[in-house]
């Protein structure tokens, strides 16, 4: 079409996919996992399909939307840590407005599939939404923002109960620590990162303020991880397969602990990286202690 600069909009479009990490999946998966292990949990491993598409559909909304709100907060910030800097909104290739609207529109999006579930998952969807909408300001205040992170990632999980129990048990609150820890684990070799950015800017993150302690405790919350999610399993009485998972997990912590020792920024942002599998063979382990449609006799 005459008039149309397609470059400039292919551009534009670019940008909009960097501002909601449409490039970067890892932060939805690591919302994904914890919110799987509920739903598998709450639904004795046979969860509805329609279910599955509301927490799946509405967790990447929901992390896009957060990305969106967290570039907004940070947009003084970005532009002088280097791995931000070129974020699109510290790049100046899209306005602050913008990015609030994209965040609103995602997250009433979002809260379209939330409308599909019991009164009590959406009463507890306002709870999520504030929740997400303030973790990117407790990078101010907050010593252990991290810990905030896990309640925020990990807030499918009550409402994974809520939607398919219409109550939240004990265990879900288990479930639920559990990932805190695995947050101030996974984030701590995040801010690894970029701590000397982060402490000359004046923020605060776990990486700072645990300081020389940092590797251990990150290696601490993995373990604590680890034993919360042991009681789960005791809790819902599930098998040998899940507990399997547990070990492998564990194996995999301690291939973190071997690339954060030395707390290089790249080894550091690996081990980061790798927690998506950790989220994945815990999922794997409820997934084999339940009978599988089909395969079942």
């Amino acid at each position: 079409m005459a008039g149309v600069d397609f470059a400039a909009f292919r551009k534009r479009i670019d940008a909009y996919e960097r501002l909601i990490r449409l490039d970067k999946p890892i932060g939805t998966l690591l919302l994904l996992w914890p919110t799987l292990w509920a739903v598998w949990l709450a639904s004795l491993g046979q969860p509805e399909l329609e279910i599955l598409l509301v927490f799946c559909v509405g967790t990447l909304l929901m992390r896009s939307a957060g990305c969106a709100m967290n570039d907004y907060a940070d947009r003084r910030f970005d532009a002088h840590v280097e791995r931000t800097r070129a974020r699109p909104l510290a790049a100046g290739e899209i306005r602050p407005r913008e990015a609030l609207a994209v965040a609103g529109a995602l997250a009433l999006a979002a809260f379209g599939f939330v409308l599909f579930l019991h009164p009590l998952a959406i009463k507890l969807s306002f709870v999520a939404l504030a929740i997400a909408a303030s973790y990117p300001y407790t990078k101010r205040f907050l010593h252990l923002p991290q810990a905030y992170l896990g309640v925020a990632f990990g807030f499918g999980i009550p409402m994974a109960y809520a939607a398919i129990q219409w109550r939240l048990p004990p265990i879900c609150w288990w479930l639920l620590a559990a990932n805190v820890f695995w947050a101030i684990a996974y984030d701590t070799e995040y801010a690894m990162v970029d701590r000397e950015d982060d402490r000359r800017l004046g923020l605060r993150t776990s990486a700072i303020t645990l300081g020389r302690h940092d590797v251990a405790g990150v290696m601490l919350s993995y373990a604590l991880m680890l034993a919360l999610l042991a009681w789960v399993g005791v809790m819902a009485q599930l098998g040998l397969p899940y507990f399997a998972g547990l070990a492998v997990a564990a194996v995999m912590m301690g291939y973190h602990w071997t690339l954060i020792r030395s707390r290089e920024r790249a080894r550091c942002f690996k081990a980061f990286m790798h927690n998506n599998w950790v989220g994945a063979v815990i999922f794997a382990g409820i997934v084999l202690s339940y009978p599988i449609p089909g395969l079942s006799p």
